[in-house]
């Protein structure tokens, strides 16, 4: 196996090289390369496929590679999609910083998944490895593989208290990831112009969904430990929405576990209401000192749908995910998914199964757990030493991160560039909140890699907001 490295390196000095050749000269053979850099014939075809995807090189079978001469360019005339275009849609957000890629040396806390050493790593390459086998070529029922189904039901049933009656395989979608999923619920339960009520502050994603389907976003004020009841009650009341979208375990960006009381008394509002609560339980496996707390566990009349995710606990590469839904909404739900992705990847679904059916599976949630409290207790002491002006919302009992209010003078967006120019790329809290902001915020996740420079990072939170102050 290559080292990506050295190839990159062998890449850079070939790329000089190139630059002092004329066109058309012709490189060393491999051969030569590989005794003049002192690395493999792969790594050295590694770097030469680098400099042939750049347009430096070209390939010409059995005779050898050469410097590609350069074309005369011309500048391109794009201007006939102003017309076909018309005016850009300006209530789509720009990309968040969760999403942006962060230098390779720099201290990544904005990032919204879990760092490679966090995930399953061997249960997921074995899982792939037999999928391959007996999936690569079927396709899947439209809902999703019927064994995979029942585990979602089975998970969810586990949480139900007796006397609720517990969901059945018949009641789960399979959907490619929650973000999807979060797109098709809004198209199906709400509609573009009508209105949607949301925990302020919340998932970046959930806004960016909204804003794709057009729907009418009404922020609900929410905390450390969830929203407050008596103003949901009244959102409902004065807009006379349809809906409520909340994450009641380990919200993201607050970490808010919700209480049973608070569940039983949202449960209770959307009833009275006649209304659906979008349950988003996206960082179920991310307990730390706290188990999540399904709220669709509470519900057996189809007010709840229930969305949990496996792409961030599982693997990114496995977008795969549960959609729970009762009734007529079901029927709504999974025709919106025919129509937008006609099924999921059967190969996906398999290893998705695979791995959480693994006896390993619960041993890795439970070192994982350890692993997240050691990292999450490392962040907060590291701010409280270097830079108590970055105050934890509360320390969360699950989740990937911490939201950290700064001073309310700060200039955030120039504490934010500050800190990436010395190498510390922080999450701005203004894009968790669908209206405006209520104060100062980042959202620092600890799931990252490199947690040993936690210190580090804090030390360098710590000067610029002294700079700013």
């Amino acid at each position: 196996m290559y080292d990506d490295s050295s190839a990159a390196r062998i890449a850079a000095e070939l790329r000089r090289w190139v630059a002092a050749a004329p066109p058309g000269a012709r490189l060393p053979s491999t051969r030569s390369l590989v005794a003049q850099h002192g690395a493999s014939p792969v790594t050295v075809q590694k770097a030469l496929r680098i400099l042939a995807a750049q347009g430096l090189l070209e390939s010409r079978p059995g005779v050898g590679t050469f410097v590609r001469a350069v074309r005369a360019v011309r500048a391109n005339d794009f201007g006939w999609q102003t017309a076909a275009l018309g005016a850009p849609n300006h209530r789509i957000p720009h990309l968040p910083a969760a999403l942006q890629p962060a230098p390779h040396d720099a201290l990544a806390l904005h990032s919204g998944y879990p760092d490679r050493e966090l995930l399953p790593e061997r249960l997921v390459r074995a899982a792939f490895t037999r999928a391959a086998r007996t999936e690569a070529l079927i396709r899947p029922p439209t809902a999703g593989l019927p064994d995979l189904r029942s585990w979602f039901a089975a998970e969810l049933e586990s949480a139900t208290p007796t006397g609720i009656t517990p969901v059945s395989p018949g009641d789960v979608v399979i959907i490619p990831g929650s973000q999807g999923g979060l797109s098709t619920v809004f198209r199906s339960l709400v509609g573009a112009g009508r209105p949607l009520l949301m925990e302020s502050p919340t998932y970046w994603g959930a806004i960016l969904a909204a804003a794709q389907v057009g729907v009418h976003v009404i922020p609900v004020p929410s905390g450390s430990g969830g929203p407050d009841p008596d103003a949901l009650s009244r959102a409902f009341e004065q807009s006379g929405a349809r809906a409520f979208y909340a994450q009641p375990s380990f919200a993201s960006p607050t970490g808010a576990l919700w209480t049973r009381a608070l569940a039983d008394q949202v449960v209770e509002t959307v009833r009275r209401h006649g209304a659906f609560l979008i349950e988003d339980d996206v960082a179920h496996d991310f307990g730390i000192t706290a188990d999540p707390r399904p709220v669709a566990a509470l519900d057996d009349a189809g007010h709840v749908v229930y969305l949990r995710s496996l792409s961030k606990s599982v693997s990114p590469a496995v977008r795969v995910a549960g959609l729970i839904a009762r009734g007529p909404a079901r029927k709504r739900i999974l025709a919106d998914t025919q129509a937008d992705s006609m099924y999921v990847s059967g190969v996906l679904q398999a290893v998705a199964l695979d791995v959480v059916t693994q006896p390993a599976w619960r041993t890795h949630l439970r070192r994982l757990r350890q692993q997240l409290k050691s990292r999450r207790d490392l962040l907060v002491a590291s701010l409280r030493e270097h830079a108590p002006d970055a105050r934890p919302h509360t320390v969360p009992q699950g989740g990937l991160n911490l939201w950290a209010r700064l001073p309310d003078a700060v200039d955030l967006e120039r504490v934010v560039r500050e800190c990436t120019s010395a190498g510390v790329v922080v999450g701005p809290g203004n894009e968790w909140f669908p209206a405006e902001p209520t104060g100062q915020f980042v959202r620092l996740s600890y799931a990252g890699p490199n947690p040993g420079a936690f210190p580090d990072g804090a030390r360098v939170i710590g000067q610029v907001l002294a700079r700013s102050g």
